[in-house]
This record gives structure tokens, sequence and C-alpha cells, in this order.
């Protein structure tokens, strides 16, 4: 299997079994939600987070499959990490869809695979939306 490959099933596998999805809609999480109009893609995002770490993160929303299994990915690869450190992971993933290689790339875990969302530019905002509610959701709590 070629690392193209592999990187499908990551991204078709959280599509279809999609991880931390569904709110909880309580006071100890933050809740944000962000649209593509664009596209049509839609995501809610909660976190929660004490002492400075982010202990749990749900999001649900409708879209492409870029758009969902990235959320889904996203929660994974932040759950126990501290703010600043989950700001600077989600920075390098926007460096990384918009094709910059210097990069923590071990930080990134299975987001990884997104890295050839960059050869389709019109799927970037697809693969960043839930990224984009979740450090707005941080930058919020922060």
């Amino acid at each position: 299997m070629d690392l193209n490959q592999l990187y499908r099933a990551v991204i078709m596998d959280n599509y279809k079994n999609p991880k931390n999805k569904g709110l909880n809609h309580t006071d100890d999480f933050h809740f944000v939600h962000l649209n593509n109009p664009s596209c049509g893609d839609d995501m809610n995002v909660e976190v929660k987070v004490e002492d400075g770490i982010i202990k749990d993160i749900r999001q649900d929303g409708h879209g492409c499959s870029i758009s969902m299994s990235s959320a889904s990915v996203m929660t994974d690869v932040l759950i126990g990490h501290t703010i600043d450190d989950a700001l600077k992971i989600i920075n390098d993933f926007y460096e990384m869809v918009k094709g910059n290689d210097e990069i923590d790339e071990e930080s990134l875990g299975e987001a990884i695979a997104y890295k050839g969302v960059r050869s389709f530019p019109a799927r970037i905002k697809c693969a960043t939306l839930a990224w984009k509610a979740i450090e707005k959701a941080i930058n919020e709590v922060k």
C-alpha cells in the first residue's frame, strides 16, 4: 500500500467512523459554530479545558468527507495537549495543507493524511474548517 492509499484509508475510516462525535451542551464545554458557505460544510465544536490542558473535544456537523473526517482526526490529535501546544499543532496543520514542509509532522499524527489537500486548493477550506473552529474556541477560552 502506498502512502496516498494509506492517507485515503485514514480519511475514509474517520469519515465512516468519526471520533468524538456528538455535542455535550454542558457548561464545562466551550462551543463554537463555523460554516463554509461556498461548499455547505457546517461544523460545531466543543472544547473542555482544565488547568491549561485540553481534556475533551466534541465535534458534530455535516459536509464532505474531507471536512468531516478532518474534524474527527483533529479531536484525536489535540486532546491531551496544552493550549499552547495545540495552537502550534493547529498552525502546523494550516502550514502543511498550504504546502509548507517545514513543520513538525510527528505532532500532527493522523492529520498528516491531509497533506495531499495542498494539490486541491478548493478543498483546503474543507480540511481546515474544524481546525479553525477549535482554534477559535481555544482562543476564547484562553
